[in-house]
């Protein structure tokens, strides 16, 4: 509660209204750039990782009966979905 008029200026003083305007600082551009570049790089390389693990998964499970390579592929998917996220949460950080 504000109990004398000296200290409702001074709240009133201190309560001024900012306007800031975001702005992308020089330079941002290229940044993204480059991580759309490496984001293109990791999903490529998780979609050779998962056709991999998935041959590898297949000839094992011809040869020996079992398929223990499922692992693999699973793992390029996490990377993947990874790799997504983080593109999200720097375009959201960034817009």
């Amino acid at each position: 509660m504000i109990e004398t008029a000296a200290q409702a200026a001074a709240v009133s003083h201190l309560a001024l209204e900012f306007n800031i305007v975001p702005e992308m600082p020089p330079g941002a551009n290229g940044f993204i750039r480059i991580v759309n570049w490496l984001l293109w790089a990791v999903v490529l390389a998780c979609v050779a990782a998962l056709i991999y693990g998935g041959g590898k998964f297949a000839w094992e499970k011809y040869m020996t009966g079992r398929g223990e390579a499922g692992q693999g592929m699973v793992w390029a998917l996490v990377g993947a979905v990874v790799a997504y996220s983080a593109n999200q949460i720097l375009n959201a950080v960034v817009a």
